[in-house]
């Protein structure tokens, strides 16, 4: 018997859906610290110049340590989206320990690809501007959260925060390249 099965007997099925609601809701709101919005403004300026317009930085102890944009057109690469360029930036000087205690500062929510490596790097916290959803309404999105993601890796723990500088970020959709 697989997980939709069992979810589906009785009312578990609305519980569990109750509950994944619940925590998305809680990855949305997020806790934010004053810096924030500094460093998501390096990321947004980043993504003007992006192939799309996606920017991202990792920042450990105050200090940004990687600071790059979308590059998969000029790069020929379609796995060169900010945070896949970021993490390879990143590398480049320090250790995989040190993502532990870094964060990751997106334009736009991680798709799947990105926020899966965001796990396995075993980020300490990541923040983004525009969600899924709302950038769904600009770019094609495979519809699954950030939060999604982290709750079925059970063997981690990373804070997501979302909504910061969203509406700056998505008003770079419309402009033209």
């Amino acid at each position: 018997m697989d997980r939709r099965e069992l979810l589906t007997g009785g009312g578990t099925l609305l519980v569990a859906a109750a509950l994944s609601q619940d925590a998305d809701a809680r990855a949305t709101r997020g806790t934010t610290t004053p810096e924030d919005e500094r460093f998501m403004q390096l990321a947004i300026k980043q993504a003007k110049d992006g192939d799309y317009p996606f920017g991202a930085i990792i920042v450990r102890e105050g200090s940004v340590l990687a600071l790059v944009r979308n590059s998969s057109r000029r790069d020929h690469d379609p796995t060169a989206h900010a945070e896949m360029v970021a993490i390879r930036a990143f590398l480049n000087g320090h250790e995989p320990e040190d993502f532990k205690s870094a964060t990751i500062y997106a334009s736009g929510e991680p798709c799947p690809m990105c926020m899966g490596a965001i796990i396995w790097c075993g980020f300490k916290r990541l923040v983004y501007a525009a969600s899924i959803a709302q950038l769904a309404t600009k770019i094609g999105q495979i519809d699954v959260t950030s939060r999604q993601i982290a709750n079925a890796a059970p063997f981690i723990g990373i804070e997501i925060a979302g909504g910061v500088l969203a509406k700056e970020s998505l008003e770079l959709f419309n402009k033209k390249p």
